[in-house]
């Protein structure tokens, strides 16, 4: 890691906490000439408001349409988290039950029927339509497009979250560099905007996101569906993200036939291309003409719009993308470079295919199959009828195919990654080097080492990316050759992932992205040299040189991650079909899913209509009245006495030198014997790119216990972890003004001495403590690795030197990597080897925060 590197990521980190200057799309919302408007007409009545009115039709009690809170409740536990029909109708059917708990139901029946009837829904019903291709007909279960439009643009919890205008982030009024996060600040929206105002000034973009994939419904058997998702880029990519916000619609299930009865392999490909095209054709159909000419919505507040949905991004795994994209196996569905020559080399700013002509080619169809044929593949790709995505307006589905950081880096590369390193060093070494990891919050522990596991998910992929740099450094390779391109090519691949995953990324960050790659295919060649790959012509890897470009059209990969998607096939496909009796199941899923979304509904407009608040619980200490002499002897804080005298002397008297001090300390009295202790500090995380609004902010845990005995009698080991202090000079990034410290001890002083430790009244009286074990100051990173290495502080004698400080000052836990050697000894474990290394290396890939404050 040069200088020169830790200089630009520096800046680049710097960046990302800067409050931006906006540039607006220069265009009035609300004012301007006739015609110009983007807000049309008088303002409605909020969704809300008519929701109330409806339900007031039957009761004005406050949990109409039922009787009483508790009927509301049985009611949304039987459908969001109950069982089965049948075993709610037995349970109801309990003699006198219905009647105590005063319920409005006695059968499923009934409050099904009170749901469909009584309870207006938010989001279209479905539809069913059989699909013919090629002569024989398909059943699709489907909503109308446009109407899940409408639903998601006019729900009114996300009104005051919509966002209607292009906007352009730059770090200052300079303009030098650019930011990019959700996807109204890249470049799809504002050039969208303006070919629309260029038509007709006044209407709203709606960027509709497409996600599919095929999932597998039963563990035994091959049942499975095909669900399509949709949500809108009005949303921000915090609410579109997490399901509990309901931002993504089910949009339809697609056939999932195989068809087997087709024996030609060639054939049977060519008619399933066709069928997804043609099922989707007719789902995505309503948006060609309201994407040209545009439609009235009205958003959640009663503001009415002209809006104009327009596919902007179409989020899937590499199969599906090469289906969506028509491209054949083995090439890139966004590019037209050689197969041959894919993974040869980089090149971020490689041109994607000519949409243009392709829409020549697909335009010869009527000219017959012959001629058809010939022009698909001439432009490379396959000769579908009709894709789905061939006459909606504005469309390019080259770029609309986005980035997949699950597939493509978690289970794609970095899994090659993975792999080629334990071809490279065999499994007995890495293993016994990570079953004595030591612990920490934020990482995982693999008892059995990482050779063995079998069918690891891309959770597990990322939690071995944490600890992957530190299971390799120092570990010889055969045949003498030297180690050093080989780390340098996996903390180049790690640089990559945890730079990709970026909530923020800035025209820099993009930089740092472009030269991970340049420097993991500067070092790739070791694993040629080594025997284990011939050559790199792996899509996935040749898909990353796209990432820059996708984030500058449509922001920060968060905002398309199918690791989101796949989360939703829980809640739409998975436990929609376990509701089901398993024939039929689609009609029964679908009604399953609009009743479900009817209660959902109806829960947050109950929580709007009662303004319900909740409170926070208090902290309490994990044991009271431990004396000091126990610190020294279980907690292994030797020095607590002096250090804390120190601590109280600095505290009270700051002017005095460190030598003052010192022989204050020494004839200071401790006038307690006994300190509340507690095991673990648990804080959360603000966000190192902290100008975005964060809802739920990431937590971390230091723990520090003594050893004890569990409930059954067995001897647990004690945990002390480390942790990033501030010395006073720390900022939000960077290591300077940090050193690394082992925590001992947390404590409070007894109130009872608080008056006597600390007489003068005007100085702040610090709450919470904590006994510090040092390491050395941070120096300059490894020339391979990029790490920084630290060992214990050690006084006169070889003691341990020590503090006492508030833990305010700490900022987050911190793990290390301990030095193995070239082979760890076998006598260390994961407890005692932060006390047997001797010394270790920081590791910055414990999360993205850590990534983006230890470098």
């Amino acid at each position: 890691a040069s200088s020169t590197s830790r200089e630009a990521r520096q800046a680049a980190e710097k960046n990302l906490r800067c409050k931006t200057f906006v540039v607006c799309y220069a265009r009035p919302l609300t004012s301007g000439p006739s015609g110009y408007l983007a807000v049309l007409g008088p303002q409605t009545r909020p969704t809300y408001q008519s929701y109330k009115a409806h339900v007031d039709r039957h009761s004005s009690q406050p949990w109409a349409p039922f009787q009483s809170q508790l009927d509301w409740e049985v009611a949304r536990w039987a459908k969001m988290r109950g069982p089965g029909s049948t075993a709610v109708s037995e349970l109801l059917a309990i003699n006198g039950l219905a009647a105590s708990l005063g319920l409005s139901f006695k059968t499923s029946q009934q409050l099904n029927k009170l749901i469909d009837e009584q309870m207006p829904s938010g989001r279209p019903q479905f539809k069913r339509r059989e699909i013919v291709v090629q002569g024989e007909a398909f059943e699709v279960y489907y909503r109308d497009a446009l109407e899940c439009v409408r639903a998601l643009f006019g729900d009114p919890e996300f009104a005051k979250h919509l966002l209607l205008l292009p906007e352009h982030h730059y770090t200052d009024a300079r303009k030098n560099v650019r930011l990019y996060f959700d996807i109204n600040t890249g470049d799809w929206w504002w050039n969208m905007q303006r070919k629309l105002d260029k038509k007709q000034a006044g209407g709203t973009v709606i960027p509709i996101i497409i996600s599919s994939d095929k999932t597998q419904l039963t563990v035994f058997g091959n049942k499975s569906a095909y669900p399509v998702y949709l949500t809108i880029g009005n949303l921000p990519k915090d609410i579109r993200r997490k399901p509990s916000h309901c931002g993504q619609i089910l949009l339809a299930y697609l056939p999932t036939s195989n068809l087997e009865h087709i024996t030609n392999k060639a054939a049977r490909r060519r008619t399933l291309s066709n069928l997804f095209h043609a099922c989707m054709r007719q789902i995505l159909s309503p948006l060609q003409a309201a994407g040209e000419d545009g439609v009235s919505m009205v958003s959640g507040d009663g503001q009415m719009y002209r809006c104009h949905p327009v596919l902007a991004a179409y989020v899937a795994d590499y199969p599906e993308q090469l289906l969506v994209a028509c491209c054949k196996k083995g090439d890139c569905p966004k590019c037209p470079i050689d197969r041959d020559e894919m993974g040869n080399s980089t090149d971020t700013e490689r041109a994607i295919r000519d949409i243009n002509k392709t829409i020549d080619a697909l335009d010869t169809f009527d000219s017959g199959p012959a001629a058809y044929n010939t022009a698909c593949k001439d432009i490379g790709i396959k000769p579908v009828i009709h894709p789905f995505w061939e006459t909606l307006p504005y469309v390019n589905i080259y770029a609309a195919i986005t980035p997949d950081i699950l597939h493509q880096l978690h289970q794609g590369v970095v899994k090659h990654l993975i792999s080629w390193i334990k071809t490279a060093y065999g499994p007995i070494e890495l293993d016994a080097r990570c079953r004595r990891m030591p612990p920490n919050h934020n990482l995982r522990y693999f008892a059995k080492g990482i050779s063995k596991l079998q069918r690891v998910t891309g959770k597990e992929h990322a939690d071995i990316c944490r600890i992957l740099i530190g299971l390799i450094i120092g570990l010889p390779l055969p045949d003498g050759m030297v180690a050093a391109r080989l780390v340098r090519a996996t903390r180049a691949l790690l640089d990559f992932l945890y730079v990709a995953q970026y909530p923020v990324q800035t025209s820099e960050t993009l930089e740092l992205l472009k030269d991970a790659l340049t420097r993991f295919h500067t070092n790739k060649d070791i694993f040629v040299d080594l025997g284990i790959r011939l050559g790199f012509n792996i899509p996935k890897l040749h898909g990353l040189d796209h990432y820059p470009f996708s984030i500058r059209l449509l922001g920060s990969l968060d905002n398309f991650d199918t690791q989101h998607s796949e989360r939703l096939h829980i809640d739409f496909a998975k436990e929609a079909y376990r509701a089901t009796n398993r024939k039929d199941e689609y009609s029964q899923m679908t009604l399953w899913l609009e009743r479900r979304e009817k209660v959902q509904r109806h829960e947050l407009f109950l929580r709007w209509r009662l303004a319900e608040q909740s409170t926070d619980m208090t902290r309490h200490p994990s044991a009271k009245g431990i004396l000091i002499s126990r610190l020294i002897t279980e907690y292994g804080a030797t020095y607590i006495r002096d250090a804390l005298a120190r601590f109280l002397v600095k505290h009270n008297r700051p002017e005095l030198t460190s030598a003052q001090a010192e022989r204050a300390a020494s004839a200071f009295f401790i006038p307690f014997n006994t300190v509340s202790v507690f095991h673990k500090i648990k804080f959360k995380l603000g966000d190192v790119q902290d100008f975005l609004d964060r809802s739920v902010q990431p937590t971390d845990v230091i723990h520090a216990r003594p050893a004890r005995k569990d409930k059954y009698g067995k001897h647990v080991p004690g945990r002390f972890d480390t942790a990033l202090v501030n010395d006073g000079r720390g900022t939000v990034t960077g290591i300077d003004g940090y050193r690394v410290g082992q925590i001992r001890v947390v404590f409070t002083i007894p109130p009872r001495a608080m008056d006597t430790v600390f007489p003068d009244p005007n100085i702040s009286r610090p709450q919470h403590l904590a006994y510090v074990e040092w390491f050395t100051a941070f120096t300059q990173p490894d020339r391979d690795h990029g790490m920084y290495k630290v060992s214990r502080c050690l006084g006169e004698g070889g003691v341990r030197l020590a503090s006492v400080l508030e833990v305010r000052n700490i900022r987050r836990s911190c793990h290390l990597f301990p030095h193995f050697g070239s082979s760890v000894p076998r006598d260390w474990d994961r407890h005692n080897i932060l006390d047997n290394s001797s010394h270790f290396w920081v590791n910055p890939f414990v999360d993205r925060f850590t990534y983006m404050t230890v470098f």
